[in-house]
């Protein structure tokens, strides 16, 4: 399984809150970003600060995927 925030970035759109905003607001560092971006893991105590700051569920922002195997 691998994580997707693709669910955050459409959010942010809605919610017309560019990335730049959105990282300021919530002191979000420079590497956690990237991971974002990246769909890496980040830590939950972030992706709770992400649900308090957009008013939303875990699920709203993002999605574990399988990983396809060939």
């Amino acid at each position: 399984m691998k994580i997707s925030y693709k669910k955050l970035w459409i959010l942010l759109i809605e919610k017309n809150i560019s990335q730049a905003t959105f990282r300021k607001d919530l002191c979000i560092a420079t590497g956690t970003m990237t991971k974002l971006r990246k769909n890496e893991e980040v830590a939950l105590s972030v992706l709770l600060r992400i649900c308090e700051y957009l008013n939303c569920n875990i699920g709203d922002i993002c999605d574990a995927e399988k990983i396809e195997e060939y």
